[in-house]
């Protein structure tokens, strides 16, 4: 899980979790193992290794002990038992570990680009909609950590009225605003936030209707973001697996995808018409 409380202690958790990666990937490597050898000697899998190994995910005291014991690390990796103690207890979970590269680079970010064929962008999603996608989710999240996660989604909000706001670019499958996540009333709510977005002056939402025969956002959606100072990046998630896009190529083709995605959108006011008489129906 992602720690946060005060900035500095998230800081703190996640430089732990790396530096114990970079110390379980450097003896794995020493014993010629490859991370799903290691996996399956210790009985887990190898994206939990990898993971690990990226400072993504929470080591355990079971898995620093085992793996201290196989690598014959001499007390290495079990001695960061405590300190990994200390830096949970000192925060609180709020976003997957999976998300965390992700919601960091959001924080600096100058521009956002969203493909959404699933659900509304998290930045643009109201309380009741959030808290949905969360019970929904499978295996089922406890009570607490769908609270602290919905508290994490709303506090990423902050950013679209901050000053100077990203420039915010949104493209919804039409298939969106008609699926009832939560039922009719938390959709009806949602939709009337998306009007009421739409009007920030750095936000732009467009629709992409469900009859648009050439349909170029077939291979799913996607997110690009440019942190300030930085070159753009490209993430998407399936299944709760992570995607962070460097490679400047593939970057640039997902951007070209959607700059194709966007011309085959309505335009911004067609986008709104539709919303308001999809309101006027319901």
């Amino acid at each position: 899980m992602e720690f946060t409380g005060p900035v500095e202690d998230n800081d703190d958790a996640a430089e732990l979790f790396r530096v114990i990666g970079r110390q379980l990937r450097l003896l794995r490597e020493r014993t010629g193992l490859t991370q799903r050898e290691l996996g399956e000697q210790l009985g887990y899998s190898e994206d939990l290794i990898r993971s690990l190994e990226r400072g993504r995910r929470t080591p355990q005291p079971d898995f620093l002990a085992a793996a201290d014991e196989l690598l014959d690390a001499g007390g290495l990796l079990r001695a960061a038992t405590e300190d990994v103690g200390r830096a949970k207890a000192r925060a609180r979970v709020r976003h997957p570990a999976w998300f965390q590269d992700y919601a960091r680079l959001e924080t600096q970010a100058v521009e956002i680009s969203f493909f959404s064929t699933l659900t509304v962008p998290g930045l643009l999603q109201t309380e009741p909609y959030a808290r949905t996608t969360f019970a929904v989710r499978q295996p089922l999240l406890d009570e607490r950590t769908i609270e602290e996660r919905v508290a994490a989604r709303l506090d990423r909000q902050e950013i679209l009225t901050a000053w100077p706001a990203p420039v915010v670019t949104v493209v919804l499958d039409e298939s969106v605003l008609r699926r009832e996540i939560g039922g009719p009333a938390v959709q009806r709510e949602q939709l009337k936030r998306l009007l009421v977005s739409s009007q920030f002056r750095s936000t732009t939402i467009q629709i992409l209707p469900m009859d648009c025969e050439g349909y170029a956002g077939v291979d799913g959606p996607f997110i690009l973001l440019t942190p300030k100072g930085k070159p753009q990046l490209g993430y998407s998630e399936v299944q709760g697996v992570a995607n962070l896009v460097t490679d400047p190529e593939e970057v640039r083709m997902l951007a070209v995808r959607y700059g194709t995605i966007r011309g085959q959108a309505l335009t911004p006011r067609e986008s709104m018409a539709l919303i308001e008489k999809l309101l006027g129906d319901r």
